[in-house]
Formats: C-alpha cells, structure tokens, sequence
C-alpha cells in the first residue's frame, strides 16, 4: 500500500513509544492522524509534534478494552475524518507475574486490553476500508508473540493471539484489497514497564534499567513498521534478537524455549539475589496450613 499525503491514519496508544513514533512518522508524510490513548497529555505531546510536521490529528480519549468506548471512537473518526486508511492497534499493557500468583482479573485486564482492544480495533474500522476499497491494519505483537515469556504469561498469551489473529485476518481480507500486518518488536525503550505493575519492586527496577540501557528507540519500530505497510509484509521483526529468537524457535524450538527461560531468570537474580528464597517464601504463605484443613473436616 502506497502511503500518501491527505491519507487517515488510527494509532491507538498514541501516547507515549511506540504509537507516539507512528503517528509523528505518518504525520511527516502528509497522513491525518487520529489519536487514541487513556493519557491525555501524553497524546497532547504527540498532536503537537504533528503540528510541527505541518498535518493534523483529531485527539480521542479512549479505553481500548472497553467496547462501548472503542464503538463511539469509530463514530467518531468516521465522523471527523470520513475515511479511515491504516489502523495502528498499539496500545497495551503488561504484568509482571508468575501465572501462579496472577489473580484472574489482572489477567482479564490484560486481555481485554492486549487482545480486544485490537480485535474492536480492526472490526470497527473495517466498514470503512471495505467501502474504500483498500486500506491496511498493523497489530502490535511482540517478542513474545514468537517465544514464551515466564513471568508475564497474561502478556504473552494475548501477544501470541494477536500474531494468530493477523494471519488468520490477512488471508481473509486480501480479497477486499485491505493487508493485514503483524509487528514483533523485542527490546524497546518505551514506558510499558514504567507504567504497569510488577509483584517484584527489584525485579521490575531491574528490567527498566536493562530496556533504559539496551532498549532501542521506538522510532525504529515506526520505519520499520511503515516499511511493513508499504510492501504489504505479513510479519514485521523489528531488533536482532527478535530475529535470532524466531530463527531459533523454528529450528531447534525446545532450546529456545529453555534459553528464554534461563535468560528472565538470570534477570532476575540480577536484579534480587535472593529471588528464589523470596519467592517460595511468597508461595509458601499462600499455600494452605495441612493442620488446619484437618481440623476444620474434623480428621
């Protein structure tokens, strides 16, 4: 698909990282922006670095979970803009958790956000392509859409649905001319880690100072991504270690299960020596006192 100025661009998340890059990226080529986020005034900083670009962008409050919130966003859009080209569904959100002690609505929230939000995403702005005629969807994945993630299986549960998701939609719409795009980036300076929640306070100070140090900045991810659009790529790998961990999960995919696995816990002896100690001492606390089950049956 060929980018073009007086085009309509929706990037959710649009806020801060990733979707921030996007939207100022597509700006600088002439595209109209409507942006989406909960931060307000993270998404008032990327409207005004499009002004400097000389386009525009209409600024949407929304919760991209919340179906009623994502249907009147799509009115919206429609309303202002009468056209819809490319949708971004960045926005997302991670907990830092060993599935064990992740209580179900943490996990729910996850999901509806890190899934829904891009299943209403593409559904709700499909009318509009299909009456063009034309049009393209990008669906942020990750790393951990290629390769397990212990420690944040709600994260990438949702991101290896997403990956199954633009596949499965790519072949569907290619007969409408809309190209479905999924994106896998690895270690990105963004503020998903500064902004969601982690059991562990050293485990989570750990990881920001890894991705602060090696993370590479979001605009990578906003040229590759637009690259993606351009040639119409069924999958976007972004960083080197994306590459190395997709070749490595094809070829011997065992080891490489193992080698992420041995990989979060060396990050996370790092970062808290006492890890292991701290966290059977966590689990040991919730499990049920034996003793007391036997008194309360009466045996």
């Amino acid at each position: 698909m060929k980018i073009e100025q007086g085009q309509v661009a929706v990037v959710t998340g649009a806020g801060s990282g990733i979707g921030q890059a996007t939207a100022v990226l597509l700006a600088s080529r002439g595209v109209v922006v409507a942006l989406a986020d909960i931060n307000e005034s993270g998404m008032a900083e990327t409207a005004r670095r499009i002004a400097k670009t000389g386009s525009h962008s209409s600024q949407h409050v929304v919760d991209v979970g919340n179906r009623k919130q994502m249907e009147a966003f799509a009115r919206s859009v429609e309303s202002a803009h009468q056209r819809v080209d490319i949708v971004i569904n960045n926005a997302g959100i991670g907990i830092l958790e060993d599935f064990v002690d992740n209580s179900l609505d943490e996990f729910q929230k996850v999901v509806d956000v890190n899934l829904w939000g891009v299943v209403y995403g593409a559904k709700l702005f499909l009318p509009l392509m299909r009456r063009q005629g034309s049009g393209h969807i990008v669906n942020i994945s990750s790393l951990a859409g290629i390769i397990s993630t212990p420690g944040m299986v709600s994260y990438g549960t949702t991101k290896y649905a997403v990956r199954g998701f633009s596949e499965s939609l790519r072949i569907e719409l290619a007969e409408y001319g809309i190209g479905v795009t999924s994106v896998h980036p690895g270690l990105i300076g963004t503020n998903i880690l500064k902004v969601n929640r982690s059991a562990d306070a050293r485990l989570h100070e750990r990881l920001i100072e890894w991705f602060d140090r090696w993370g590479r900045p979001p605009e990578l991810v906003a040229r590759k991504l637009v690259r993606g659009i351009e040639r119409n790529r069924m999958r976007v790998l972004v960083t080197p270690e994306t590459y190395v961990m997709d070749f490595a999960k094809r070829m011997v995919p065992a080891t490489a299960e193992r080698l992420s696995g041995f990989v979060l816990e060396r990050i996370k002896l790092a970062g808290n020596p006492d890890y292991r100690a701290d966290r059977e001492k966590r689990r040991t606390a919730q499990r049920p006192d034996p003793a007391a089950a036997n008194r309360q049956t009466g045996s």
